[in-house]
């Protein structure tokens, strides 16, 4: 997850997709949906066109389950940066289902939606 986090703070589409299984379904907090890594690749570049400067950081981590072939985590999230040349930020709760394929970790699913991680 902080390798993620790494890539998203560089905007490294390539890294970030070498992190995700082909067959990922993500959630975002918009209430959008993209299902396969094509449109996550879409979605990603998308939010990558539209916040310049972003900073962005997972915080309160915590591996709810972890076996040798799957991993859950829940966590909370936020982004600051530029929207149209002004200040913007947003963030929330995450949680995410890693797959290992082919010896490699691979988000799987990534659920993202407002609020916090505890009341």
């Amino acid at each position: 997850m902080r390798q993620y986090e790494a890539a998203a703070n560089r905007h490294d589409l390539k890294a970030l997709l070498e992190m995700i299984a082909d067959d990922a379904i993500f959630w975002f907090s918009d209430r959008s949906a993209h299902v396969g890594k094509d449109a996550i690749a879409r979605a990603i570049q998308a939010n990558f066109n539209a916040i310049k400067n972003e900073e962005y950081r997972i915080t309160d981590l915590a591996w709810l389950a972890a076996t040798d072939d799957l991993a859950v985590c829940v966590y909370e999230f936020r982004w600051s940066g530029e929207v149209s040349g002004k200040p913007a930020s947003g963030g929330g709760r995450g949680t995410s289902l890693l797959r290992r394929i082919d010896g490699q970790w691979r988000l799987a699913h990534e659920h993202l939606s407002p609020g916090k991680k505890r009341p």
